[in-house]
């Protein structure tokens, strides 16, 4: 079977929003772990203006075929108007990891 793992990336504004997130996700099957890293800060342009926020940083490991549903999910949840969700495919991997990954994340 042909490895489709993906990295989600999600930035939320405190540590309450990313762990309803994260418990969601992985409850729910669509995701099989995700991480939260404290202590981020952003710098971006939103409105036309310069902003910087102390965030927490979600990576969420699932597989491709179940990322429509992972959006979905965040953003129900999701404060912000406009959620950073980004999908990375993940290469390489350990295959016992990434067939755990499949395994969580399987609707069969």
């Amino acid at each position: 079977m042909p490895n489709d793992a993906q990295l989600i990336l999600c930035t939320c504004p405190d540590r309450e929003t990313a762990e309803k997130i994260a418990h969601r996700l992985v409850e729910s099957r669509l995701a099989a772990c995700v991480n939260i890293l404290p202590g981020l800060t952003s710098i971006y342009t939103w409105e036309n203006r310069l902003e910087t926020a102390e965030e927490h940083l979600l990576l969420i490991k699932t597989a491709g075929g179940r990322y429509p549903d992972v959006e979905q999910s965040i953003r129900e949840q999701h404060p912000y108007d406009l959620p950073e969700i980004i999908a990375l495919p993940i290469a390489r991997g350990l295959p016992g990891y990434l067939n755990w990954i499949d395994a969580c994340v399987s609707t069969d």
